[in-house]
């Protein structure tokens, strides 16, 4: 810089070319100034361009920072979900294996209860005593004029029941009676039978018949002429009372009674028992059905015969029908009555080892089932 500001003439230069470097020399000056100027500026820039740089990384590094512990979070928020998502996979597989087992327990608890069904039932048939019996009037009548001993014995009747034996006829299932045992048997022997109908041919599996349990027995019955059984009688007074009561209103003659032998009287079920002395007098007022007692006030008690019943001769048997025989596997090919006629047709000729039918039933397919009952091996 001192070269620069020496402004001492140099040998064998003017007046003139020292003012032209002293200008020189000052727009240089200037020049530097101005670039000295631009330096710093750019010496500050740079150092503001630096300092930002550093806060710059400085936050970048800590986005890092940060971003890295929200992609470990993220890792570990996944690992969680993995976890989660394979424990819940696995109790659902848990579950439908549950559920897989307890629909085949279901399954086959529901088969055992259908076999136990069927096995009740086949027992039912096999050991029931009970049969529908249809209602019958029985008219009891006495003599009008007795003795005044009376007969005092009971009236006694005895019932003789007997169920019909019987098989269940299914859809597609025929039931043939022959006049002969022999047909029958011969029939039996042949395993499938071709029943040629007008179009076609029916194929049938002739089969013994296996009936159902039937039962047989007697009800032995005794009638008292001189018992009356009462009911519905109130119990307004004390139990002895209505007793008294009970015999006086018998004992009355107008209104049908008589001597009274014995009363019976139950307070809490309301019945009771009139035992008179002569017979007879029981059985005229069995067919009122009711009666006037003198109680407080006056009631009407229901009575009626008083009997007694037992059940004697009971017998169950089965077995098979000898003339009778089951076609089974019949397909509906023709209309039920058409086919019906074709398996009469077939088993009646004797090229078929057939003979004279005396009773056919045939079912088709998809009706319901008829109970076949038989009488004397007659269907």
């Amino acid at each position: 810089m001192a070269d620069l500001c020496d402004t001492r003439p140099m040998n064998g230069q003017t007046d003139g070319g020292l003012e032209e470097d002293a200008s020189g020399l000052e727009e240089a000056r200037k020049e530097l100034e101005t670039w000295k100027a631009k330096a710093e500026q750019a010496d500050d820039k740079k150092a503001r361009l630096l300092l930002e740089k550093l806060e710059e990384d400085e936050a970048k590094a800590k986005a890092q920072v940060e971003m890295m512990a929200y992609v470990k979070k993220q890792e570990e928020c996944q690992k969680d979900f993995s976890q989660s998502m394979d424990a819940l996979q696995d109790q659902i597989q848990q579950l439908a294996r549950r559920k897989k087992d307890l629909q085949d327990k279901l399954k086959r608890c529901q088969d055992q209860l259908e076999a136990r069904r069927v096995e009740s039932t086949k027992l039912k048939q096999k050991f029931k005593i009970y049969a529908q019996i249809p209602d019958t009037e029985v008219k009891f009548s006495s003599p009008v004029e007795e003795e005044e001993d009376g007969d005092s014995r009971p009236i006694r009747a005895v019932f003789a029941i007997s169920q019909r034996a019987g098989v269940l006829l299914h859809g597609g299932q025929a039931l043939i009676t022959f006049e002969e045992e022999r047909v029958a048997s011969q029939v039996l022997k042949i395993p499938k039978c071709s029943v040629s109908c007008e179009d076609t041919t029916v194929d049938v599996k002739p089969k013994r018949i296996t009936m159902d349990p039937a039962v047989k027995f007697e009800v032995h019955l005794d009638v008292s002429r001189k018992e009356l059984k009462l009911s519905n009688v109130p119990s307004s007074m004390p139990e002895e009372r209505v007793a008294d009561r009970l015999e006086l209103s018998f004992s009355r003659p107008s209104r049908g009674g008589g001597e009274v032998e014995r009363v019976e009287y139950d307070k809490n079920t309301g019945t009771g028992r009139i035992t008179f002395l002569c017979p007879g007098v029981a059985d005229s007022l069995a067919l009122k059905g009711s009666y006037h007692v003198d109680l407080d006030p006056e009631v009407t008690v229901q009575i009626g015969p008083s009997y007694s019943y037992q059940l004697r001769k009971f017998q169950t048997f089965c077995g098979a029908p000898k003339r009778t025989i089951l076609l089974d596997d019949i397909e509906d090919k023709e209309d039920e009555e058409d086919l019906q006629d074709h398996l009469e047709i077939h088993f009646q000729k004797p090229s078929n080892y057939g003979g004279e039918i005396e009773s056919i039933k045939y079912i088709s397919r998809g009706k319901k089932a008829l109970h076949a009952l038989f009488s004397d091996g007659r269907l």
